[in-house]
């Protein structure tokens, strides 16, 4: 980044200066927590709720709204901002005025660490509005507004998130963004916010609740909460926990005419965070039910078949035509491959998880923007959403050492399962979600084919002792498991020779990047409920 950007970025940043004294605040009766261009007061009894574990998500969430800010906020925005490089990179100074004009809804503020951070560091903000309904931990948002010098940006309210965000509404008053990052679900405060996003809005959603979006032991619940049931048993359970909340918001959309684009929406660690841009689109709307899916899950195999509930066909004149799916035919009550049942999971949105121009702004903004000290997950964000812009847009992901447990193989290394999908002319990535585990635009008859094709070949086994009631034995014994030709003028043969595809995963892999987080401290989690 040139000296003139720079100081260009810093111009835009609000001048915010510290008081040598603080009004009727005894420092010493608190405990200064610094955290990134914030510094929070927490008593020494402690009464509000911190946990230091989650400053990636607020890390990311800063330099996410930025990028917001600099692709879809203001219309104008992204041509001052165009002008300005190219004036910069020929050096030469500029007067283009650029106001702030970002307007911000915490809706559950708790101490106010967030909203603080937003208006110091994001460039832009105009306003932002702390709620809680604490009456403490208002108090220690306005503690921390005061103590911070940022009075002139952030407000704070006393009161239900709901009930503020319904009142801002009828009064007229929207917000290009709003944050829900409530303890457990965010279901409860969708609607309301939904209706008090400005057009083209931001609105940041975490989830915490993932015993229940992506366990086994909370049907009952997962349903009654997000209208469908998640991947029980099943490795790919934290990507039906992100596409479970997505179906949840974009159905609540939909009853305003209005359509949802995930930007970036990431399985992290306790929790789910999604960045989510809203707008107005009756025709996309009509689209909902072919972007909404159930998965047929095998209880044997793990095997999933998709079955949408809406098609789009477009007619020879351009125009769109909306009707029922068809049912699949690999959907029945038993599995095709290994005999056993179904289960049915779902509905769940069934589109891509990421947008690549959001993505690759956040990571150029987390390159030449954030500093080692200020963003002390820096690396983490570079990681992981490395991972997230190389995945395929395909719904889940499977584990090859599941996938040799159930056939009772050796375990084949990932360079050599990826190399046998792209020598049959399919695609094939990582996943951010979980380490050591493929996306694929393979179906399960290529993939059960595949490994059927590595034992005989690479890794012979002794059929006869499998118990033939197991799934593994089935699927070994049923010829009708065939790979299915990508390119049926083009026929391939399975093998395993290394190629592009596995060399460019590969090389991926070997990067210097933080790609999952270790526990980082003893008991950590999502904490108890203050």
């Amino acid at each position: 980044m040139s000296s003139l950007w720079k100081r260009f970025l810093t111009k835009l940043e609000p001048k915010i200066t510290k008081k040598t004294a603080m009004s009727e605040i005894n420092l010493e009766d608190f405990n200064i927590v610094k955290e990134g261009k914030a510094e929070i007061l927490f008593p020494k009894r402690v009464d509000v709720f911190y946990n230091p574990i989650q400053q990636f998500n607020r890390d990311l969430s800063s330099a996410s709204i930025r990028a917001w800010s600099e692709l879809y906020g203001e219309p104008t925005l992204k041509k001052k901002l165009e002008k300005k490089r190219k004036l910069d990179a020929e050096e030469i100074e500029t007067n283009i005025e650029i106001k702030p004009y970002i307007s911000i809804l915490e809706a559950l503020s708790a101490t106010g660490l967030r909203a603080v951070r937003y208006a110091k560091e994001i460039p832009l903000v105009k306003t932002i509005v702390a709620n809680d309904f604490s009456k403490d931990a208002v108090k220690s948002i306005n503690r921390n507004i005061e103590y911070n010098q940022v009075s002139d940006i952030i407000t704070s309210n006393e009161g239900d998130a709901n009930a503020f965000m319904y009142q801002s509404k009828s009064q007229g008053r929207l917000f290009n963004v709003i944050d829900l990052d409530p303890y457990g679900t965010a279901t409860p405060f969708i609607d309301a916010a939904i209706q008090n996003l400005q057009e083209d809005g931001l609105l940041l959603v975490t989830c915490t609740d993932l015993a229940v979006l992506a366990g086994g032991g909370y049907p009952e619940k997962c349903f009654a909460l997000y209208g469908g049931s998640t991947l029980i048993n099943h490795e790919a359970s934290h990507e039906a926990a992100l596409r479970l909340v997505l179906g949840q918001i974009s159905n609540t959309a939909a009853r305003y005419k209005k359509t949802i684009e995930p930007l970036l929406c990431l399985s992290i660690d306790f929790y789910v965070r999604l960045f989510i841009k809203v707008k107005t689109s009756p025709i996309e709307v009509k689209k909902l039910a072919s972007k909404t899916s159930l998965q047929y899950l095998c209880s044997g195999c793990g095997s999933l078949q998709d079955q949408p509930l809406g098609k789009v066909t477009t007619r020879d004149n351009g125009s769109e035509k909306f009707g029922l799916a068809q049912g699949s035919p690999r959907v029945a009550s038993n599995c095709h491959y290994c005999g056993f049942v179904h289960h049915v999971a779902g509905p769940m949105y069934n589109g891509p998880l990421h947008n690549h121009e959001f993505v690759d702004k956040i990571l150029d903004i987390n390159k030449t923007q954030l500093d080692d000290e200020t963003y002390k997950t820096k690396k983490r964000i570079e990681g992981m959403l490395t991972l997230a812009r190389n995945e395929l847009p395909t719904q889940f992901y499977f584990k090859p050492e599941r996938i040799a447990s159930i056939l009772k193989c050796q375990v084949p290394p990932l360079k050599v399962v990826i190399a046998g999908l792209g020598n049959l002319g399919y695609e094939a990535s990582l996943t951010h979600a979980v380490p050591s585990a493929i996306k694929t635009d393979a179906d399960w008859d290529t993939i059960w084919a595949l490994f059927k094709e590595y034992i005989r070949t690479k890794a012979p086994n002794d059929i006869n002792k499998l118990n033939q009631n197991t799934a593994g034995y089935k699927i070994l014994v049923n010829e009708d498991i065939k790979i299915t030709q990508k390119n049926k003028d083009e026929p391939k043969e399975a093998t395993f020779e290394p190629n592009a595809l596995s060399k460019k995963v590969e090389n991926l892999r070997k990067l210097k990047i933080t790609r999952y987080q270790d526990n980082p401290t003893k008991n950590w989690g999502p904490k108890g409920k203050p």
